[in-house]
């Protein structure tokens, strides 16, 4: 059990004021656990559900990620119970001739992902991980190990793991590939955008994986390797500072961050890049206010339902749930968003934990990030923070990954919704989307992929076809609490179609209307509405099918429907949203007078003639021909 005496508190309870705080919370997260490994120590069995690689490696995946949490204790002079368990599984994990062996690992090998926090270790705290191995069980372990210099990593943010692996071998002073350690850092090169900005591999999206996977692999490399490669550790430095300038515009003054991108089922590692921050004592941004980003964060998220009832961390994000997680989740994969813990690995003497937590800097109220495709739009009364899409011009196999990349605006507020299928708006709960389906066929095609993606200030282009005769151009004009959409569709077919306002949390009480404007909904959550401006379309409220939504359970959704033959259409609406956590009588004031605003003028769009201008955000005017 946990010896501290304050380990009694639920992890929402704690206050997370202090570096002893901190240690707490990661006793809360890891103490649950212990019943939970293997008799050898080397697996974590945790759960049943599958991933897309087999049960072993799924329980070894589990053993791997909670070092990166007990790493840092340990690096800040902190202890672990656990931490005996960790060299009894690494002794036995390492041995061939033990039944709990790893394996042999394979090309791009999950294996290989769970090698990167070993490289971390050794290179840091060499003399509790590999002093404490006898002789052959530290050849055991380097042979294990030596694997990833043998089989390949994806050509993304995987070749970090390589890297790490690697400088810990050469820590310890073992041999390593320095041939490959080289390459695979150039190759890293080759993803920087500029601005700070790297895409997940050429031609990748640049979401979670550029904060919580490339710069903070590449800040514990600027750590770890600057008295050996002070000139790429600097590098690396002068990256994350311009880096952190944007994306601290991702966060909200009460600790959430934008849920955007896939493998959002890590949750707090939102923030872990803020921690590497401070780990390589990165300029830019105080230690009060990188620390307040950090403590946040982790207080928003302890806040949430995400650990079942044995204290085991769910797949999910504010709530457990399958249906939005990826094909590599397996029960252990959440315990990554342990990396946010790396702060521990700062002395209490460390101005992070000297200096007073500060709140958000002053951020704009507009944010236009080219690289990244977003627009972000923050509400300052409300703290309500919106990502506005242009969409990319390539698109993955992962899961949902329309859902997770190409719709209209995603939102701390509301979250964003992923389809349970295609069948239907309430199974396609297709929020901050245009859906089409051919006429009665009920089978919905949303934007995956663009032929066009651009961004002029805060009004945001894209040209996509759902069909090879139908193409769609989509113009956003972000802005909050309203924001506007307007869609050139040329279609060679008869088509279905529904666009969703925001996805709002619904339990009991809902006050909705429709009318000819458009239609609306309120709930104790906040209000959404959508309202059509050109007079072609009707209001619908779907409720969606259940576990759509990331942030609630159970959600209502404002739309437009309309039924298009041939030939080219204009489609326009404003679509509103305001989020709360208010009392509903609050919000049906406010409600009623919703669909009668006149959002177009707050955002600078006037319809006349059948000519539409845009001013944008500064300034700039861009006229359409609607006719």
């Amino acid at each position: 059990m946990m010896n501290n005496e304050k380990s009694f508190f639920r992890i929402g309870d704690n206050p997370l004021k202090t570096r002893e705080d901190l240690v707490i919370a990661l006793e809360q997260l890891t103490d649950p656990l212990r019943p939970f490994y293997s008799k050898g120590g080397s697996r974590l069995k945790i759960g049943k559900t599958g991933a897309s690689y087999s049960a072993a490696t799924a329980e070894m995946e589990g053993f791997s990620r909670v070092l990166w949490g007990l790493v840092p204790l340990l690096i800040g002079g902190g202890d672990s119970e656990l931490w005996d368990i960790v060299l009894d599984g690494i002794r036995h994990g390492t041995d061939p001739s033990h039944e709990e062996y790893w394996g042999e690992v394979k090309d791009y090998d999950q294996r290989l992902v769970e090698m990167a926090v070993f490289g971390f270790a050794l290179a840091a705290i060499p003399e509790q991980i590999w002093l404490p191995l006898a002789p052959n069980e530290q050849d055991q372990l380097y042979r294990w190990l030596n694997q990833i210099n043998a089989h390949p990593c994806y050509d993304c943010n995987w070749l970090f793991f390589n890297v790490l692996v690697n400088i810990g071998f050469r820590k310890i002073g073992r041999p390593y590939d320095a041939g490959q350690l080289e390459s695979n850092l150039k190759r890293m090169d080759d993803f920087y955008l500029g601005e700070g900005w790297y895409s997940d591999g050429i031609n990748g999206h640049s979401d979670y994986y550029v904060p919580f996977a490339i710069h903070y692999y590449a800040l514990l490399y600027a750590k770890l390797m600057e008295q050996e490669d002070p000139e790429r550790s600097r590098v690396f430095k002068e990256r994350a500072q311009l880096f952190a300038a944007e994306f601290i515009g991702w966060f909200a003054p009460d600790g959430s961050a934008l849920p955007y991108g896939r493998s959002l089922t890590y949750r707090f590692a939102q923030s872990a890049f803020w921690s590497a921050f401070a780990y390589a004592d990165v300029e830019g941004f105080s230690a009060g206010v990188v620390k307040g980003v950090v403590l946040r964060n982790l207080r928003w998220w302890f806040s949430q339902p995400i650990v079942d009832a044995d204290g085991v961390l769910t797949i999910g994000y504010t709530y457990p749930n399958l249906v939005m997680a990826e094909n590599y989740n397996a029960p252990g994969s959440p315990y990554w968003a342990l990396k946010t813990f790396l702060p521990l690995a700062l002395g209490a003497d460390h101005p992070f934990w000297k200096e007073e937590e500060l709140p958000l800097p002053s951020i704009p109220a507009v944010m236009v990030q080219k690289l990244a495709h977003l627009v972000i739009v923050r509400e300052h009364a409300s703290g309500h923070v919106a990502a506005f899409n242009s969409g990319h011009l390539y698109t993955n196999e992962h899961t949902h990954t329309s859902a997770k990349y190409e719709k209209f605006v995603y939102s701390t507020g509301f979250g964003f919704s992923v389809p349970r299928s295609e069948w239907g708006l309430s199974q396609g709960a297709f929020d901050a989307m245009l859906a089409m389906s051919e006429v009665g066929d009920n089978l919905y095609r949303v934007r995956r992929q663009n032929i066009e993606s651009e961004m002029i200030d805060n009004v945001l282009r894209s040209v996509w076809k759902p069909w090879a005769n139908v193409e769609v151009q989509t113009w956003v004009v972000a802005g909050l609490p309203w924001h506007i959409r307007i869609h050139r569709v040329e279609t060679g077919r008869s088509l279905d179609t529904a666009e969703g306002g925001f996805a709002l949390g619904q339990e009991n009480e809902i006050i909705s209307k429709i009318d000819v404007a458009g239609a609306m909904a309120s709930t104790a959550w906040g209000t959404s509405a959508i309202k059509d401006l050109l007079g072609c379309r009707k209001g619908e409220v779907v409720w969606p099918n259940a576990n759509t939504n990331l942030l609630h359970p159970r959600t209502v959704l404002p739309m437009l429907t309309s039924t298009l033959e041939p030939g080219i259409h204009w489609l326009a609406s404003a679509v509103y949203g305001c989020p709360s956590e208010g009392a509903l009588d609050i919000q049906a004031d406010q409600a009623d007078e919703v669909l009668k605003l006149s959002p177009e003028q707050d955002l600078k769009v006037k319809f006349s003639e059948g000519t539409l201008t845009i001013v944008t955000h500064f300034g700039r005017e861009i006229v359409l021909n609607i006719q």
